[in-house]
Formats: structure tokens, C-alpha cells, sequence
């Protein structure tokens, strides 16, 4: 039986955050049912004013910000802050980026925040974590993934070229530290919930959150004394896994870095005898070797477009795949059957592409239900259907800047 309510539904999130991560962690949950309460300043989330505009407003913003109830709050006001842990008293769950202890400054530390809910599950995602040598340090995204080690390796390798390290296209640093929150506000509340268990925090650092994903970089380094190195396109511990060019000026991700997969390509290259060849008889010499492997399919490739290529290889059951653009994700007919690319209603855009739901759970999708909010669009909504306040009371905190 499929559910017209997301698995989380029921769950009530108290949003503190900006930019990136926090919001990104709240996304997820949101898009899988859960009532997201974002409290933003006056003059909205930064973050609305990143990326392209249309009619001044971000396009970002509406999948960034979706699935979430904005309410406008100066944390820096006494009235607001009263408001925040009322609201709090109704969650079970607050998220908040802020610089370590700069909530505490405000008045919304842990301690406050639980004396309210003693219950509460708070993620508290930042730089380099809520305590340490480093933890008082400024930190975005870019910190995190170069203090991770990925900056270092997203890059040709050594010699091929003199410019700075290239940067992953996407906020990827922060958006893995929001996905581990997630991650940990879900077990903490199975630990609460199913468990009886105490209140617990979440401390995710975004330099930490990239380290963790680094495989084997670290114990490579301590027992074999090796700095893993960038590779540019290849894989370091598989080959041939690589981009090669086309006779249209394309290019083609071939990944045939298995045995069966190995002999199926030199069979479709007609080159047989390459399995045989002591350079690449098994993946271990074959990573050894990957240069000059490379070059010996950057040959055959040449020979065909991009199009002759592809269906050649789909033939053979080999694994590939152009790099997508936008353009290839927004008409893929594997995400369009999936939802994974769908259109989304935005009231001040219109019909608006955005990613779709991520983990799918058939029983119990997770929906779209609205594009991201104006700031303080669900003010009254909020004061009136959680906190109980009438119109009157609502307009006197109008008057007063409040809200």
C-alpha cells in the first residue's frame, strides 16, 4: 500500500541556519514529510540572493528552500528569541550552522533550548566542530573540502599542469556535512524514541564530514608512507576507468575496470591479445599501466562519434555514459520516469525543474509540496496554528518588528 504522507511525516524540525548545510540537511528531511520550520532575519537567508535571478528572485532558492514554512525572526530581539523556544517546545528537532557558540551568545544555547525540551535532538553543523584548536575559526564549504583533502585531489595530476587545484562544481563540502546530519538526527531520534534514550547532540564538522570520504587516504598514508595523488579523469585503483575522446569532439566515460568487463572491451577494440598482455592481465597491472592503456582507447574511440561509441558499448553490456550536462540531466528519461527530474509549481516563477526525492521509498514517497517560501511567509501561520496567538497578538508584534 503506497502512503500520500512522507515517511517522516509527523516530525517537527526547527531550522537556525543559512547558507548551505544546515538548510540542505533540513531539505532532505522535509522532502520526506517532516514540518520544517525555518526562522530566517528580516532580510531572508543569504543564500537567496546566490545563483541566477529571475524577476530578483533566485531560482535556487525554490528547490533550496522547499518543503520548509518560513517565519522572519531578529534573533537579536528578546521578543524574538521568547518566540523561537516556544516554537521550540514543539519540535523535536533543531538544526543550526551558526559559528560554534554564537547561539549561546543569543540567549539559545543547548542548555536553553532543552530547558524547554528536554527531549530535543539538536545538530549543530560547523567548520571544524564545536570544540578543538581549530573551532573558532571562519569556515565555509571550500575549508572543509580542502581541509578534508579533496581540494588537493580534484585536480590533473602532478606535472600536467601549474594552476591552483580545481574546485568540485557544487557546494559538495557542505551539503555532505548536511547529509550527515541527517543522518544523525535520525539516529538519535531511533535511539530516543524507539529506545527511551536521553537527548543527544549532533556535532558535524564540514572539514570532518569530507575526510570521511576520502577511502583510503589516510591509512595508505600512515602504513605505506603514500600522499594519495590527483589522477585527473582515472580512477587510482581501477582501470581503465576514464573520459575518452570521440570523432565528434565529444567525450565517452568508458569504466572497464573488472575482468569479464576488461575482456569484453578488448574483444569489441579487437585486441584481444591485451588481456593476455602482462601490462593489464589483471586490474592491479592495469592501474600500473593505465597511461598507456589509456592511450590505446583514446585510439579506437577517435575512430567513432560519440553516438557509434555509445551503441557499440551498450551493445557489449560495458558500462558508459556521457559527462551530463543540465541540459542531458532536465530530458535523461530515466530520471523523467523516476520523478528524479520534475516540474514544481513556484508562485512568483512558475513551473520550475528541480531534483527530485532522495531516498525513494515507494511504500511512502516523499512529495514536493511547495517551492521555497518569500521570507516570513508562514508567519501568522506558525504563531497561530502552533503557539495559539490570536490576530491581535499577531499584528502587535507586526508593529513592533518583531516578526
Amino acid at each position: 500500500m503506497i502512503s500520500s504522507t512522507g515517511i517522516l511525516d509527523g516530525l517537527r524540525i526547527l531550522e537556525i541556519g543559512h547558507f548551505v548545510a544546515a538548510p540542505f540537511c533540513t531539505r532532505l528531511l522535509g522532502d520526506l514529510g517532516a514540518d520544517v520550520i525555518k526562522i530566517e532575519p528580516p532580510d531572508g537567508d543569504p543564500v537567496r540572493r546566490w545563483g541566477e535571478q529571475l524577476n530578483g528572485r533566485s531560482v535556487w532558492w525554490s528547490m533550496h528552500g522547499r518543503n520548509k514554512r518560513s517565519i522572519a525572526l531578529d534573533l537579536k530581539r528578546p521578543e524574538s528569541r521568547e518566540i523561537a523556544l516556544k516554537l521550540v517546545a514543539h519540535c523535536d528537532v533543531v538544526v543550526e550552522n551558526f559559528r560554534p557558540g554564537q547561539l549561546s551568545k543569543l540567549g539559545l544555547g543547548p542548555d536553553t533550548l532543552r530547558s524547554v525540551r528536554p527531549d530535543l535532538v539538536i545538530a549543530q553543523i560547523s567548520g571544524y566542530g564545536q570544540d578543538g584548536p581549530y573551532h573558532q575559526r571562519a569556515a565555509f564549504g571550500v575549508i572543509g573540502e580542502a581541509i578534508g583533502g579533496l581540494r588537493y585531489l580534484t585536480n590533473h595530476p602532478p606535472g600536467e599542469q601549474h594552476a591552483p587545484p580545481v574546485r568540485v562544481g557544487v557546494s559538495i563540502g557542505d551539503s555532505i556535512a548536511g547529509l550527515y546530519a541527517a543522518f544523525g538526527i535520525m539516529a538519535a531520534l531511533w535511539q530516543r524514541d524507539a529506545r527511551g534514550g536521553d537527548a543527544r547532540t549532533i556535532d558535524v564538522a564540514l572539514t570532518e564530514a569530507v575526510l570521511s570520504m576520502m577511502e583510503g587516504m589516510l591509512p595508505e598514508y600512515d602504513k605505506l608512507g603514500l600522499i594519495k595523488q590527483p589522477t585527473g579523469g582515472r580512477i587510482a585503483t581501477a582501470a581503465p576507468s576514464n573520459a575518452y575522446p570521440t570523432a565528434d569532439s565529444d567525450w565517452i566515460i568508458i569504466a572497464a575496470n573488472s575482468e569479464p568487463l576488461f575482456a569484453k572491451l578488448t574483444a569489441l577494440m579487437q585486441t584481444l591479445h591485451l588481456a593476455q598482455d602482462e601490462r593489464f592481465r589483471n586490474n592491479p597491472s592495469r592501474v600500473r599501466n593505465a597511461a598507456a592503456l589509456d592511450a590505446m582507447i583514446a585510439a579506437w574511440t577517435r575512430q567513432f562519434s560519440f553516438a557509434e561509441i555509445a551503441a557499440k558499448l551498450e551493445a557489449a553490456d560495458i558500462p558508459n555514459c556521457k559527462a551530463y550536462t543540465a541540459a542531458d540531466c532536465a530530458r535523461d528519461p530515466q530520471y523523467l520516469f523516476r520523478g528524479m527530474v520534475r516540474e514544481v509549481a513556484d508562485p512568483k516563477l512558475g513551473p520550475v525543474l528541480q531534483g527530485g526525492v532522495v531516498p525513494h521509498i515507494p511504500e511512502q514517497p516523499g512529495q514536493v509540496r511547495w517551492a521555497g517560501p518569500d521570507v516570513g511567509e508562514h508567519s501568522e501561520e506558525i504563531l497561530s496554528e502552533i503557539l495559539g496567538m490570536d490576530r491581535a497578538m499577531i499584528e502587535q508584534l507586526q508593529e513592533k518588528g518583531v516578526i
